[in-house]
């Protein structure tokens, strides 16, 4: 047969890849290296070389965007529809071997799958009815938790008994919760990969047909599959050995989530006649941008070890901005994507991307500010998010009881043991009445139609209430709204929820309050709002405003985990600081943060033609001004590959040596400053002015600290000391 065409367009990597007659292979593919051609041209030579039937290749990847695209591209190389060809993601093909074998494995035909919001409601429920402080085993720990041990494919049987109360009362919930699972007939999406591997596992015959069914196994990103993942797919092929594996260890950053990096490695010692084919041959990125990724991922260790390159051009150096502040950023980067926009080019074709989703509201203003179309890509707007519309609840709430919404919303959040029945009750009321629910409410507690129980759970809401209010008539906006988060105890409730979920709203409740400190507000003559109903206002308007759909062309918003797997012309990674990223939490932890530094080599390769890296001098977060340092990954990038924006100017010099220029100028900034100077600041100490730009409210100097370091700052507040 002629098989060039199979071939064609293929670099010498892909080939061998492709063409491999090795029954397993791992390949090894760079970011923007073909890796799904790669996969389509595998499946065509399976099917049009080696005489394999559609019927015994089964495809597997992670979201069904990637199997629906795979499949097209399949058809599309065969000239027709492959009939009998299984691609899929892991949970759809778990579910399909459910449907067909459900009496083997005790489920009823009709079976119904439970999505995430569905089982978080049913564990809630199961929490009440098995009497259980859901204050000190949260919904969502217990989620958590159950999802946890299912992906390392635990049942509740399997687990030691415990002396620790806390984690013998989570296998008692987990031991009742598959037994509710089981009366109602319904499989969650942990459960549908256990029971698949259950099914193969304990069941010879069928393990065996679909070990002789399935000749070829394909898997795509397997750096993100966990523990059950993987050990269904050994018994799948651990009669054939034809398991073929793409991914990239330097690509993983989900272990957070339960992917486990180890199964490239563990990969290569069950296959131990694999062939191993690295795709370094990058098709995205400049010269310049692969030089930076690579300098910052050498700094892992145990990698498998792989060099990104281009053919193309070198292409500009990364532009390395510092910001006087977290406002400054935003303003900088908006500014940039004007320039882009203005010179023709599409604002969908830029990117900001950062490490927490509470980062992007300052950009969300600045954004809307300027009149310029965005869409926060995999997420919601600030404004519309879960937790925040919580606290603006309290607030609304607080200022105006007969606001019903609010009072639907937060009259049991966080849970305060007020039933639907009681709900129920207080909504007929109000509707009989033809008053709001707060007076309804108010009215019930004063007679004897709830129970004791119910009646002083919602007079405990009432004063609640009643409480904020009285504490916000005194103090500037950003402190009602801090007091009103506090003593709502959205804080605490969200502390509660386990891994990063719970971490991201209380940062984004923290920046809520970081937002009413930088409302501005001037009243007009015949405005009677107050400061809090302005903002309040303000918030209600910018959730309403309807992001871009997908075909208008807006400035793409994300964090770094959504931003993988996509591309963009103009790529801003933002907030490259210690303690925001990487991550405060993970600079104590080699492994967290080696995946920190795995998530900023996604982050630069995302890049196609130009790359800004920022971070702010002066960022306020957790409720308290902080002077960060910049983050060890831009000091990992070799300096030659970036040079620093200044305002009011274009692409300055090479950040190297940046020092050793200025040394010796005597050119005097404003207010007298000169390079060289010897100064004091009172939070940094002694230091040497290096640097000085702009004039008047915009004037700053840079100065190298003996303490912490070089740091720009605003000479209209820094106050400094001349020595």
């Amino acid at each position: 047969m002629d098989i060039t065409h199979i071939l064609d367009g293929l670099n010498d990597a892909q080939r061998d890849a492709v063409s491999g007659t090795e029954k397993a292979a791992l390949i090894l593919a760079g970011a923007g290296s073909g890796k799904t051609r790669v996969l389509v041209h595998r499946v065509a030579w399976l099917i049009q070389v080696e005489n394999v039937s559609p019927y015994a290749i089964l495809a597997v990847t992670f979201t069904n965007k990637a199997a629906g695209e795979m499949r097209e591209r399949v058809q599309q190389m065969q000239q027709s529809p492959v009939g009998g060809m299984w691609i899929g993601t892991f949970h759809g093909i778990a579910h399909r071997l459910l449907r067909m074998h459900a009496q083997q494995l005790g489920l009823p035909d009709a079976f119904q799958v439970l999505d995430s919001d569905d089982q978080f409601r049913m564990i809630k429920r199961l929490l009440k009815s098995m009497n259980v402080d859901d204050s000190r085993w949260p919904p969502r720990q217990v989620q958590w938790y159950i999802n946890a041990q299912k992906d390392e494919g635990r049942r509740a049987k399997h687990i030691a008994p415990s002396s620790d109360h806390f984690e013998q009362k989570m296998q008692d919930i987990y031991a009742e919760y598959e037994r509710g699972c089981i009366r109602s007939g319904l499989v969650d999406f942990a459960e549908l990969l256990l029971r698949a591997h259950e099914l193969l596992r304990d069941n010879d015959e069928i393990r065996q047909h679909y070990q002789q069914r399935f000749k070829h196994v394909l898997v795509d990103e397997f750096q993100d599959t966990n523990t059950i993942q993987y050990a269904w797919l050994r018994l799948l092929t651990e009669e054939s050995e034809n398991l073929y594996v793409v991914g990239d260890d330097d690509q993983s950053i989900y272990g957070w989530r339960g992917a486990k990096i180890e199964n490239i490695h563990r990969f290569q010692k069950d296959y131990p006649a694999h062939k191993l084919v690295k795709l370094e041959q990058n098709y995205r990125s400049t010269s310049t941008i692969l030089k930076a990724a690579n300098a910052l991922i050498v700094n892992n260790d145990g990698r498998m070890g792989k060099e990104l390159w281009t053919d193309g051009e070198e292409g500009e150096p990364i532009s390395l901005y510092s910001g006087f502040n977290d406002q400054d950023e935003a303003r900088f980067v908006v500014d940039r994507i004007r320039d882009w926009a203005s010179k023709g080019h599409a604002r969908a074709e830029a990117a900001i991307l950062y490490r927490s989703n509470a980062q992007s509201r300052l950009f969300e203003e600045y954004l809307m500010a300027a009149g310029v179309p965005y869409r926060v890509y995999g997420g919601q707007r600030f404004f519309e998010r879960l937790e925040i519309k919580n606290a603006l609840a309290y607030l609304q709430l607080a200022t105006h009881h007969e606001n019903d919404a609010a009072f639907e919303r937060i009259v049991n959040t966080p849970t305060r043991g007020l039933g639907t029945r009681t709900l129920d009750i207080i909504r007929g009321s109000a509707r009989a009445e033809q008053i709001s629910l707060w007076q309804a409410a108010v009215q019930l507690c004063q007679g004897d139609e709830l129970t004791g129980r119910a009646s002083n759970a919602l007079s405990g809401f009432l004063n609640l209430i009643k409480q904020i209010s009285s504490e916000m008539a005194a103090g500037n906006l950003h402190e009602q709204v801090e007091q009103a988060i506090v003593r709502s105890g959205l804080i605490e409730f969200h502390k509660k929820e386990k891994g990063e979920k719970g971490e991201a709203r209380v940062e984004n409740l923290e920046e809520l309050v970081n937002a009413a400190r930088q409302f501005s507000y001037q009243a007009n003559e015949d405005d009677s709002l107050s400061e809090l109903d302005a903002f309040l206002a303000n918030a209600a308007l910018e959730a309403g405003e309807a992001q871009g759909d997908e075909s208008e062309d807006c400035v793409q918003l994300m964090t770094l985990h959504s931003a993988k797997g996509l591309e963009f012309p103009l790529v801003f990674m933002t907030g490259v600081e210690e303690g925001l990223f990487p991550s405060q939490r993970s600079v104590d932890d080699v492994a967290k943060l080696e995946e920190e530094r795995r998530l900023a080599y996604v982050g630069i390769t995302r890049a196609m033609q130009q790359l800004y890296i920022t971070y702010a001098e002066s960022r306020r977060l957790h409720g308290q001004e902080n002077y960060p340092m910049p983050s060890r990954f831009i000091r990992e990038i070799p300096s030659e590959l970036m040079q620093e924006v200044r305002l009011g100017t274009k692409v300055s010099r090479p950040v190297v040596n940046a020092h050793a220029a200025t040394s010796g100028l005597q050119k005097k900034a404003e207010g007298g400053f000169k390079m060289g100077q010897r100064v004091s600041h009172g939070k940094f100490g002694e230091g040497v002015v290096l640097n000085h730009e702009g004039s008047g409210a915009q004037a700053r100097v840079q100065v190298n600290f003996a303490a912490v370091g070089s740091k720009w700052l605003m000479l209209a507040y820094a106050k400094l000391d001349k020595l």
